[in-house]
């Protein structure tokens, strides 16, 4: 299997102005492309993974050669965890439906929810992502670093933030807390929602 970038499905300013064109630019054609080539490169002499879906790749790190593990861990994870992201991204789609009323059972509050997902995504020290997952069939929030996914510790992923300075340094510099306030505005609710009744399912 030869792994590919998947269609970033809308345009580089898209979500302008709450993420720059040209943040997307480098994001989705350099940094993710470069997940995906790594990736390519990691598996390529390794026969017995090497028709592996990322998903399974992630799903089963303990099957991966010792030797290889770690960088199927980082580029592996870099793939599925930016993969899943374009996609959760939109403009100006209402925070509604079945997830919004599971956020106010399970947090109290929409504004409660958006609170400590803000908090977790503001405290993650260096490289990683904050994570909306159902563990158990339950809503909750946690962090990962650098490119680990949270499917490899059997979470299902229903909203994350790349808080890599890549992500963001262009139009933020340093204001971490500026862009986790903005991606608020670019949240796809309608995907998100989807995610959870599938899961639910």
């Amino acid at each position: 299997m030869t792994y590919t970038l998947p269609p970033l499905g809308y345009s580089y300013d898209a979500l302008e102005p709450y993420i720059d064109k040209e943040t997307m630019e480098v994001h989705y054609s350099k940094h993710h492309q470069g997940y995906v080539n790594k990736l390519n490169a990691a598996v390529e002499k390794e026969k017995k993974i090497s028709e592996m879906s990322v998903e399974d790749l992630l799903k089963n790190l303990k099957k991966i050669p010792a030797k290889i593990r770690q960088a199927i861990i980082n580029n592996g994870g870099g793939v599925y965890n930016h993969s899943f992201f374009w996609p959760i991204l939109k403009k100006n789609v209402e925070a509604k439906g079945e997830i919004v009323d599971e956020m106010n059972r399970t947090f109290g509050s929409f504004e409660e929810f958006k609170k400590q997902f803000s908090d977790a995504a503001a405290t993650l020290f260096g490289s990683g992502w904050a994570w909306l997952v159902l563990k158990d069939g339950k809503l909750e929030i946690v962090q990962t670093h650098n490119q680990e996914s949270p499917i490899s510790s059997g979470l299902v992923p229903l909203i994350g933030i790349d808080v890599w300075e890549h992500a963001y340094y262009l139009k933020y510099q340093n204001r971490r807390p500026e862009y986790i306030e903005n991606f608020f505005h670019i949240i796809n609710w309608e995907k998100v929602n989807e995610l959870f009744l599938e899961a639910k399912k």
